[in-house]
């Protein structure tokens, strides 16, 4: 028997399908915004359209950088080790050559280095704090795709999140070998960061992986809709018509959260991320008030 809606929902529902129906339709249909409210046991308290496929942008790079710590604790990865840095890298589909656009990208500083090295740890801190595509096929090179994998897959995300290959490989794209997400795995993938999970390597793991999420850059989604200074650790992610973002959200002398707002939506990138702030408002407010219900 299903449960019935709480006040929460209701207040949530209304608002998302309120700001939902103010965006823009796509060419290709009507936007999908999906959200995913939970605690860091992985239990949901709020769902919408959770589980719709989205296409990841840089969302992808929050378990393959969780894979690349697990190999390091592991022994198989020094995060020390010097790689070679070039914005050339081959095909996951066909082996081809493809080359990333620096003018794409946020990292100025890796671009820097092209023919010189960047170790595996600043590649990782470029991949998150800066969202660096050059420092994300690096990294995948270095890490292997069949590890990220096993993070998704460890956390008991769906089918439907997958990270196959690295961004801009335009063959692998056209062949339909991509990387989508869903707001409900990455609300699994970040609440279990949030709660050190053991199988992902507990502590060790994932306490550097919280910290290089606090220090992302990108704070223009669900960190701009929460009050001033509220922590979070977050990876965003945003192509046009695509706008993501999951924290996990440790408010002072509060229990500590996880939010995932995914966005397929016909808009800007300033106005889409406004879009997932509003959300982040909208949940903050739900929440205190269903709070202040039961106080």
């Amino acid at each position: 028997m299903p449960t019935p809606p709480t006040k929460l929902d209701s207040r949530l529902d209304q608002a998302i399908a309120r700001l939902t129906a103010a965006a823009p339709h796509r060419d290709d249909g009507q936007p999908v915004v999906s959200v995913w409210l939970g605690d860091l046991t992985g239990r949901p308290r709020h769902e919408h359209d959770a589980l719709a496929a989205h296409y990841a942008a840089s969302t992808m790079k929050l378990p393959l950088v969780i894979a690349a710590f697990r190999r390091a604790i592991r022994g198989e990865l020094d995060l020390a080790t010097p790689v070679q840095v070039s914005g050339r890298f081959t095909s996951v589909l066909d082996g081809s050559p493809f080359s990333l656009d620096e003018s794409d990208d946020q990292d100025p500083e890796t671009w820097a280095a092209v023919g010189r090295t960047r170790t595996v740890a600043e590649l990782a801190e470029a991949a998150i704090a800066r969202s660096s595509n050059i420092a994300t096929n690096l990294l995948i090179d270095v890490v292997g795709l069949d590890e990220v994998a096993e993070v998704l897959r460890i956390v008991g995300c769906s089918p439907a999140t997958v990270v196959q290959r690295g961004i801009e490989d335009a063959a692998a794209r056209a062949a339909g070998i991509t990387n989508t997400v869903t707001a409900a795995d990455l609300g699994l993938l970040m609440a279990a960061v949030g709660r050190r999970e053991p199988a992902l390597g507990g502590e060790t793991v994932l306490a550097p992986v919280e910290q290089l999420l606090g220090r992302q850059e990108h704070l223009d989604q669900i960190p701009a809709g929460l009050p001033t200074g509220t922590p979070t650790a977050s990876k965003s992610g945003w192509i046009p018509g695509v706008s993501h973002d999951v924290a996990l959200v440790r408010p002072d002398g509060e229990q500590p959260f996880v939010l995932a707002v995914c966005t397929t939506v016909d808009l800007d990138e300033t106005q889409a991320a406004a879009l997932v702030a509003e959300i982040a408002r909208e949940v903050w407010g739900a929440e205190h008030a269903a709070g202040e219900g039961r106080a």
